[in-house]
């Protein structure tokens, strides 16, 4: 309990910012455990009224209560703990299961790949990598440029190609090996070429996508 001017404040172990919650040790397994009731809470009545739901309807639906959820802010869960990991993978793949009337014991990673759905793990690094790139060019947020820096470049680079970026120095088992500013570059530098030039976020984007899919399913 805390006191201020006579008043008595009970402290608690988490905090809820913009729909996102925060616990003590960054862990965000109160967020991840909060995305899984509520997704699955979705995907059950989805599932009810599936037969007679067109294919387009119910992806409209499943993107709509469930994905859109697992997307909202997901870059915050960089480095998380691969339990956490697998909670979030668990509702794509019933959510997968659900829009495509995939039994429960067929293996999904085929369906995922049908779907043209990027694992969760690859959706969050996405997420950063796009942020990345809006920074470099100029269109983030200041706080965020400031945290990528381009590492010396030998060249004159095209505008909106910055190579590689500093990954600063940090101790693994740190809280701070899951900021952006480590996992951003880190990121970053593991990109071909052909994704790195990019001119626009719109190809950007498209090129990330392909790459990660690749990477996923290959």
């Amino acid at each position: 309990m805390v006191s201020v001017d006579g008043i008595s404040l009970a402290s608690n172990t988490t905090v809820k910012n913009l729909g996102v919650i925060f616990d003590r040790d960054l862990s965000f397994n109160s967020h991840v455990k909060q995305i899984s009731r509520i997704a699955f809470f979705h995907l059950r009545n989805i599932s009810k009224i599936r037969h007679i739901l067109s294919q387009k309807d119910a992806e409209k639906l499943v993107h709509a209560f469930v994905t859109s959820r697992l997307d909202y802010c997901n870059s915050l869960l960089s480095g998380c703990s691969n339990k956490s990991l697998k909670s979030l993978q668990l509702i794509q793949n019933a959510a997968a299961r659900v829009l495509t009337k995939t039994k429960k014991r067929d293996h999904m990673t085929p369906v995922l790949a049908a779907l043209h759905w990027l694992p969760v793990k690859s959706r969050i690094t996405f997420k950063i990598l796009l942020l990345t790139y809006k920074a470099l060019i100029g269109d983030a947020p200041s706080y965020l440029k400031e945290l990528v820096v381009p590492y010396c470049p030998t060249r004159e680079l095209r505008s909106l190609n910055a190579g590689l970026l500093v990954v600063p120095r940090v101790l693994k088992s740190r809280m701070r090996a899951r900021a952006f500013s480590y996992q951003a570059p880190l990121l970053w530098n593991q990109l071909p070429l052909s994704v790195l030039e990019a001119d626009t976020v719109t190809s950007f984007k498209n090129r990330l996508k392909t790459f990660l899919f690749n990477s996923a399913y290959s």
